[in-house]
């Protein structure tokens, strides 16, 4: 995968999170969280395993990237 392609699905993780975190308030906000605990344990869930995916493509990412030249002199 290019650098490009690792990018755009981490953006479009980005997305999925966003709209999973505003649907959590939305819960919170109107009591749905308690009412269905359930479905406020998925979302839940959800948006855990997004943040695990997103950092997953992010490390793929810079491992896939060029070596950084070093900072300090002498470093390998």
């Amino acid at each position: 995968m290019t650098e490009n392609q690792h990018q755009q699905i981490i953006d479009e993780l980005q997305t999925v999170l966003d709209d999973t975190r505003a649907t959590i308030e939305r819960f919170e906000a109107t009591g749905m969280d308690e009412q269905m605990s359930d479905d406020y344990a998925k979302l839940e869930a959800i948006a855990t395993q997004v943040v695990k995916e997103q950092r997953r493509y992010v490390l793929l990412m810079l491992d896939n990237s060029e070596p950084l030249h070093p900072i300090l002199p002498g470093s390998p």
